[in-house]
């Protein structure tokens, strides 16, 4: 069957940025290339989506269903990324002016396992920093016509041979074979990028493969990406080569999921195939920066290793740093007055005191009460000289 790789469907490009790891999600859907970037350390990513695909020739025509994950982990350092690649599909085949009956397969018949490794990332003038000359601040930086490239290494685990019978129309007995890929990406604006890969794929089995991919994408906006892509694939063993075309839209949903759909047509001598498709990249983001200890001249310091079991249980103790111990404030505590115990008469003795006192005022107030209400003012006996 005409096909390449369509079970890497739709991992492509969507890449704003220069830095492995990026703040928001950086995803290889929904085109076939990939970017030479990967995820950044402690990021485990999921690509995944589903396909219809249609392919037409003279002899037979396929209808065909399926679903595509790619899984992407950085770890140990912030160029290298581990990628595992799986497919899953159910054709149906019917034949044209034959007597031969239809065929229905159901099978998992793409597992490949590689690495991909960052070797030179270009830096780019910072125009805004610049205030002198509004033409330098405007005008094209050639540098970016310098790519970031990356090499690539897997393998493709045979798994087709217990699934695929002898006569299934396309399909041949896979067999353990390296794949090998160069990755590049121009960043030529701020919103366009551009990509180039080339890949020797099942190298040294009878399916060998040689391809390059270009892939264009375009940022509208925060959200929103659109890409176009053509995909050219050369094959051994008089197997008719294949030109593809194809393009689609990606939405940024959140900082670590991304939504996406695409269609791609391709061609051969022998007929076409039609392919459409949507899917989601979602990741689990665990990254940290790392920073770096600069002395009082703001140069930077190297961090001493802490060595292995065996060096920190017979090392020297000169190097062993004193332990930490946690300072705590003591508390105030208050003292009580130690008072003297009294006797049972005393006690009586002070209860009679108090109430004599309490009664003592009851009757100084009764007093200056009565005295207030019958109160009389005196009467004035004086003779008046005047009258």
């Amino acid at each position: 069957m005409r096909k390449i790789g369509f079970f890497l469907l739709f991992i492509g490009c969507f890449y704003t940025g220069t830095a492995q790891y990026t703040e928001l999600i950086n995803s290889r859907r929904p085109g076939f290339s990939d970017s030479p970037f990967s995820v950044g350390t402690d990021v485990l990513q999921f690509e995944g989506g589903l396909f219809y695909e249609k392919i037409k020739n003279q002899d037979y025509n396929i209808n065909s269903f399926g679903t595509d994950v790619m899984v992407r982990y950085g770890k140990f350092f912030e160029k290298l990324e581990v990628n595992l690649n799986l497919a899953f599909q159910y054709d149906k085949v019917n034949y044209v002016n034959t007597t031969v009956s239809d065929i229905s397969k159901t099978n998992l018949n793409q597992l490949t396992i590689g690495a991909k490794y960052l070797v030179y990332m270009p830096k780019y003038m910072d125009k805004s920093k610049e205030i002198r000359s509004w033409k330098r601040k405007t005008s094209f930086d050639w540098k970016r016509l310098i790519p970031a490239v990356a090499v690539y290494a897997g393998a493709n685990i045979p798994i087709t041979e217990s699934f695929i019978g002898g006569n299934f129309p396309g399909y041949t007995k896979g067999s353990f074979s390296p794949r090998l890929a160069i990755y590049t990406q121009n960043d030529i604006t701020d919103r366009f990028i551009f990509l180039m890969n080339l890949i020797m794929d099942k190298i040294g089995s009878g399916q060998r493969e040689n391809s390059y991919i270009l892939t264009g994408t375009y940022t509208l906006n925060d959200k929103l990406s659109v890409f176009a892509e053509h995909q050219g694939i050369f094959k051994d063993n008089d197997i008719p080569n294949d030109y593809q075309f194809g393009g689609g839209v990606a939405y940024l949903f959140s900082k670590n999921m991304q939504v996406d759909v695409s269609a791609r047509s391709i061609s051969d001598r022998d007929g076409s195939t039609f392919l459409i498709g949507a899917g989601l990249a979602w990741r689990l983001d665990r990254h940290r920066d790392k920073f770096k200890t600069v002395d009082s001249e703001g140069n930077a310091t190297k961090e001493k290793k802490e060595g292995n079991l065996f060096s920190r249980l017979f090392g020297s103790k000169k190097d062993k740093k004193q332990r930490k111990v946690k300072k705590i404030k003591a508390k105030k505590r208050k003292i009580k007055e130690l008072k003297p115990k009294k006797s049972k008469k005393q006690k009586r003795a002070e209860k009679e005191a108090k109430k004599k006192a309490k009664k003592d005022r009851k009757t100084e107030k009764k007093k200056e009460k009565d005295y207030d209400k019958n109160y009389e003012p005196p009467k004035d006996n004086t003779v008046n000289d005047n009258n």
